[in-house]
Formats: C-alpha cells, sequence, structure tokens
C-alpha cells in the first residue's frame, strides 16, 4: 500500500455524513424528547388510559413531521444552490474576464501571491471555470451537497427510533411505575443518543452527551409540570 493510500485511509473527515447526520441527531432527540415529555405530561395529568394512545400518535405524527420538514427545508437549500449555480453560469457567459479576475482574488486573499493566484485562477478557468467558482466563491462541495431524500428518511426513522424508547416504559403496570419507567429509559435513550451522535461526528462524547441529557431533561420537566398543572386544575 502507497503512502498516499495509507494517508487517504487514515483520514476519517465526518464533512460526508453532515447531512443525513444533522438529521438522524435531531430526529433521535426530538422522538425521544417530545414523546417522552407528551407521555410524562399524560401521567401528570392522571390520564393513565391515554398514555399508550398518545405515545404512538406522538411518534407517527413526529415522524411524518420531521420527514416532510425536512425535506422541505432541505429542497429549498437545493433550489438555492441550483439558482446560484444558473446565475454563474450566466456571469461566465456574459463576462468571463471580470470572473477569472473575481476568482484571482479570493485566491489572494487566500495568501496566494498575485502572480500565482492568476496562475491557478487561469488553470481552474481552463478545466473547470463553473466548478471552481461554485466551490470556491460560493462554497458548494459535493461532499456536503443536501440531499432532501435522505434527511426525509434519516429524520423519520431516527424520530421513530427515538420515540419507540420511552413508548417501551409506558408498559409499567400503574401510573407511578410508568412514569418513573418512561423517564428512565428516556434518559438511557438520551444517554446512547448522545454517545452515538459524539462518536459518529468525531466530537467529545462527554459534552455531547451532556448537552442532550440536559436538553432532553429540561423538556421532559417543562411537560410534566404543565401535566401536573392540568390535573390539578382538573382540565
Amino acid at each position: 500500500m502507497s503512502l498516499h493510500e495509507i494517508h487517504k485511509r487514515n483520514e476519517d473527515h465526518k464533512t460526508n455524513r453532515a447531512g443525513w447526520l444533522r438529521a438522524a441527531v435531531l430526529g433521535v432527540n426530538d422522538g425521544l424528547v417530545s414523546t417522552a415529555s407528551l407521555m410524562i405530561g399524560v401521567v401528570s395529568a392522571g390520564k393513565d388510559e391515554f398514555v399508550l394512545t398518545a405515545g404512538a400518535a406522538a411518534i407517527a405524527a413526529g415522524a411524518m413531521s420531521m420527514a416532510v420538514g425536512e425535506y422541505v427545508s432541505v429542497r429549498s437549500q437545493n433550489d438555492i444552490e441550483e439558482s446560484d449555480r444558473i446565475l454563474e453560469q450566466e456571469h461566465l457567459e456574459l463576462d468571463p474576464e471580470g470572473e477569472l479576475e473575481e476568482l484571482t482574488q479570493i485566491y489572494e486573499a487566500r495568501g496566494l501571491s498575485r502572480a500565482t493566484a492568476e496562475k491557478v485562477a487561469r488553470e481552474l478557468h481552463e478545466h473547470d471555470a463553473l466548478g471552481a467558482h461554485l466551490r470556491d466563491e460560493l462554497g458548494q462541495f459535493e461532499a456536503t451537497k443536501a440531499r432532501p431524500l435522505q434527511a426525509a428518511v434519516a429524520s423519520a426513522a431516527s424520530f421513530t427510533a427515538g420515540g419507540l424508547i420511552p413508548f417501551v416504559g409506558a408498559f409499567a403496570p400503574t401510573l407511578g411505575d410508568k412514569a418513573i419507567s418512561i423517564i428512565g429509559f428516556s434518559f438511557i435513550g438520551l444517554v446512547m443518543a448522545g454517545i452515538v451522535s459524539a462518536k459518529t461526528a468525531g466530537s467529545k462524547v462527554g459534552r455531547t452527551t451532556l448537552r442532550i441529557v440536559l436538553g432532553g431533561a429540561l423538556g421532559m420537566a417543562i411537560t410534566a409540570g404543565v401535566g401536573q398543572i392540568a390535573h390539578i386544575s382538573g382540565i
């Protein structure tokens, strides 16, 4: 194996995971927190008979909402990128020399000498002018390109997976046990989500996990409080 191949093999960059990872992490966390919070709120309100129904409805509605939301959002990003592509192509056709100078100045600003920047810009223009401008002027890279369907599927699947964790806790026999079980399962799920997220993204496990657990705990606490108020008020 060549030195270049070894180097490439050892490089485990995370940028190419950005699109689906963001959707998946958001989906798991949202599924856990929203489903657990809703079920805890129902338990706090003393509505034992509605806990499973509320949990199932939360998972189904949340997964579909996340999928549609991610698809529309990422698709809009695609549309913006495509509009920029068309606009840049028009600029290159109308004023190729002006666009060449613009690219030269970009490379100068990054630290190249004027002569080197001109040489690099001209060679890239001759090879693939549009690609050079999309990459270096607009920051569009294939590795981070938005993929709507991938984001939607990752979001829906991860939301469902996250929501099922507290849902399992609702099968405890008594109302008090349900609350403890839902909270327990939820905290285990949040810790697992934090660890998987950190490992996948290559970030620090402790900090990422703590952020996710604290955020989830706050959401559940607020909803439990609302449910308790509803219970006391007889709503």
